[in-house]
């Protein structure tokens, strides 16, 4: 999201003068009105892609008869997911919208002829079992159907007042997601790039969205039994203080994680550029390597197969929980397989690509947490903020996903996990391409 994209024109008007006027009061209780029915949309959206991983994984199976789900029930399965997410690429206006594997770049919110097939191939994609999350997809649906619903109310609604509206309707739609509203701003604020006082003309209207949210998304979680679908943790073992091996670790971890990062934002990359030219069939394929992995996974350990699927969103806390249970092997066979599942996701599939990034890194930090001056906890946030980093490109929310998840805990390891992203973070931007060897490629399509 540019500045020009939030309604910030060259010469902005004074931030402070702008607050004090009528409209923008106006536009506050728009945004507060429009955040109810939005945030209710996302809730309705994360409740049928839970159902639809019911529907797909346990129930159909079940209703074949099946005693229980197969091994091999995610390969047909996701290369299904696969046509229909090529499908809706092809044939639908939008292409699915954003493409994971190029980060979490916002570029304002989509036209309402894109709508549909964003909800489409991310439905595909998220209830089928590829590897990848729900943020990107819910955070154009809120800022397009935010933006559809302001121009019904004002047709006339000017263009920077509708970026705001776009922006309050993103903070609404992850409002809970990631485990807290504040969370949300600060991935939104961060990916977007504002800073001083304009941050404040979107941050207000933002917060106010985002914080009417997570009240509808706790109202209806408890209303209707389903849960808030919000990223939390139960069982976090205590972590004592930080101790000099450990910042060694961060240093060590860190520079892995970056390593590791690149790796796979390379090979998305170049996954997509192959995947981009015929578009279905690739996507099969892809589909069909993702349930390979699974099953692979599955028959190699005896563990279930849906660890290696879906985003790790809900996987995070019995991994953490279970640790005790998994030894080495198991660990290092879940991070090969769930890594490659990443990059075949990421380069077809439309989602986000801070979930899988969070359970890839904690797997990674459970299994160095075996070796001798490593606690568990301080691991795992370690290797969520480290791996977060490395493929986001975002400081700031990788340290705040890595510590607030974790609570007391969080903030006992806080220290660590600030020297394990900053690591990531400056090896990963060594490592990047350089920004004109890019542009001077001639396989390159021209901007």
């Amino acid at each position: 999201m540019t500045a020009e994209q939030v309604g910030v024109s060259t010469e902005p008007p004074d931030p402070v003068a702008v607050v004090r006027t009528r409209g923008y009061t106006a536009l506050l209780i728009m945004v507060a009105i429009l955040g109810v029915p939005i945030s209710a949309t996302a809730f309705g959206f994360l409740a049928l892609v839970h159902e639809l991983q019911s529907l797909t994984y346990k129930d159909l199976p079940a209703a074949l008869g099946f005693d229980g789900t197969p091994t091999w029930w995610p390969v047909p399965l996701l290369a299904v997911a696969g046509l229909l997410t090529g499908l809706a690429i092809r044939r639908l206006p939008g292409e699915g919208g954003h493409r994971p594997a190029e980060g979490m770049a916002l570029t304002g919110p989509p036209p309402a002829s894109d709508l549909p097939g964003i909800a489409i191939a991310a439905l595909a994609c998220l209830g089928l079992g590829a590897v990848l999350g729900p943020e990107a997809p819910l955070i154009a649906l809120g800022g397009g159907l935010a933006v559809c619903a302001a121009r019904l109310v004002k047709p006339d609604i000017e263009p920077r007042a509708t970026a705001l509206v776009a922006a309050a309707g993103s903070f609404a739609a992850v409002s809970a997601l990631l485990g807290s509203p504040l969370l949300g701003a600060f991935l939104l604020m961060e990916a977007s790039g504002l800073a001083g006082m304009t941050l404040g003309l979107v941050l207000v209207p933002g917060l106010l969205a985002a914080g009417i949210g997570a009240l509808l998304f706790t109202g209806l979680g408890s209303w209707s039994g389903l849960g808030t679908y919000s990223l939390t943790l139960h069982q976090v073992p205590h972590a004592g203080r930080p101790t000099v091996a450990e910042f060694g670790w961060a240093v060590a971890l860190g520079l892995a994680a970056a390593l590791a990062g690149s790796g796979i934002n390379r090979l998305s990359l170049f996954l997509q550029a192959r995947t981009d030219r015929r578009t279905v069939l690739p996507t099969v394929l892809m589909g069909l390597i993702v349930g390979v992995l699974a099953l692979v996974y599955a028959e190699s350990t005896g563990k279930g197969a849906s660890q290696v699927l879906y985003s790790g969103q809900d996987a995070l806390g019995p991994l953490l929980a279970g640790s005790t249970g998994n030894s080495t092997g198991t660990l290092l066979a879940l991070l090969a397989c769930k890594t490659l599942a990443y990059c075949a996701s990421l380069s077809s599939f439309r989602g986000g690509p801070i979930f899988p990034a969070m359970f890839v890194g904690a797997a990674g930090g459970m299994a160095l947490s075996q070796l001798p001056g490593l606690d568990l906890p301080a691991g795992f946030a370690m290797g969520i903020g480290a791996m977060c980093v490395a493929m986001l490109k975002l400081p700031m929310t990788s340290v705040l996903l890595a510590t607030l998840l974790l609570g007391s805990v969080g903030l006992t390891v806080m220290p660590l996990v600030i020297v394990s992203v900053v690591v990531s973070y400056a090896v990963t931007l060594r490592l990047a391409p350089a920004p004109g060897a890019v542009a001077a490629s001639p396989a390159a399509p021209a901007p």
